[in-house]
């Protein structure tokens, strides 16, 4: 089965709404829940928090640092204005559908 892509706008889109589902989730509970991968997408995490998008915290765990991240009400608001209109536009190919 080959891999299906998934635009980097989709990819924040989810992010986004996994915070708002979860209201804090750990790096790697998020990237699971989203389906991404740490090495590929730190990127995103990085520049979403750059711009204010998310909140990232680092906390302590015994020996361990754990990093959890948080959507900010600008996050909230760049979802609803910018990238529901975006996906109602150009919405995802459902499955079935072939090209």
């Amino acid at each position: 089965m080959p891999h299906e892509y998934r635009d980097r706008t989709y990819i924040r889109k989810d992010i986004i709404l996994k915070l708002s589902e979860y209201g804090e989730l750990t790096q790697t509970k998020l990237l699971a829940y989203c389906g991404l991968n740490i090495v590929k997408h730190k990127d995103i995490l990085d520049d979403m928090e750059k711009k204010g998008i998310l909140n990232r915290e680092e906390e302590k765990w015994g020996s361990k640092t754990i990093t959890k991240y948080k959507v900010t009400q600008k996050g909230r608001d760049f979802c609803r204005m910018i990238l529901d209109p975006y996906e109602e536009m150009f919405p995802r190919r459902e499955k079935g559908d072939e090209k």
